[in-house]
């Protein structure tokens, strides 16, 4: 089951990957009263304190080194969102879900967390290239699997954000996973424990990806 999930993904990103300049993802965060009553009226109250103390997160924590960013921000959506297939969220075996809809449903999957927590590092002034998306084979759980890496340069081991464990750890402290493809804004690499692996083309082609830019432009 895990080689077959594992190619599903790989399929994903190579297939549909092509060389194209990346299109920018939400340039500033802008939720409105507007946008906030209709999350409320949609779903809760719960949902609206959550998209806004997400919103309070990014305006009151810019000023924070990279390494405190990143433990605020992975521990706010650990703590905040419960982990639910696409497939019973959905209806889907994969659907990647913007930031306000995960924090709304208050649920999401390994790519979900993954996403929330790149974009909200983004929003609080982390260079996006020090941040990956990428994809591993997680052992212990035997399928594959989303993580955020972070890398200090591009010869650092890199950091992990991940939703299995609170505790952010360095790649190579991960032994449970192995890391396949990595991605963001800008390109598409080979992943490794150390250094950023080889790059092989540019994003801006993901269907998926395609697909999340369109809906988070819209707020």
């Amino acid at each position: 089951m895990i080689e077959l999930a594992y190619k599903k993904y790989l399929t994903s990103i190579v297939v549909t990957a092509c060389l194209a300049m990346a299109w920018p993802l939400l340039a500033e965060l802008d939720i409105t009263e507007e946008l906030l009553s209709r999350i409320e009226q949609k779903h809760n109250k719960y949902a609206r304190e959550r998209v806004v103390n997400w919103q309070n997160l990014i305006s009151d924590n810019r000023k924070l080194s990279d390494q405190e960013k990143l433990r605020t921000v992975n521990e706010f959506f650990n703590s905040n969102v419960q982990f639910i297939s696409d497939l019973a969220l959905w209806g889907k075996d994969d659907y990647w879900a913007t930031p306000i809809e995960m924090l709304s449903i208050g649920a999401g999957d390994c790519e979900d967390y993954s996403i929330a927590k790149y974009f909200t590092l983004k929003q609080l002034g982390v260079d996006e290239a020090k941040l990956r998306l990428t994809y591993v084979k997680a052992v212990e759980i035997g399928q594959a699997h989303m993580v955020l890496t972070y890398f200090e340069n591009k010869r650092a081991v890199p950091l992990v954000l991940d939703n299995l464990i609170t505790e952010i750890k360095p790649a190579t402290q991960r032994r449970d996973l192995v890391p396949v493809y990595s991605f963001n804004g800008t390109g598409l690499w080979l992943a490794k424990a150390r250094g950023e692996g080889q790059r092989v083309g540019d994003s801006s082609r993901l269907s998926l990806w395609e697909d999340l830019e369109k809906r988070m432009s819209r707020y």
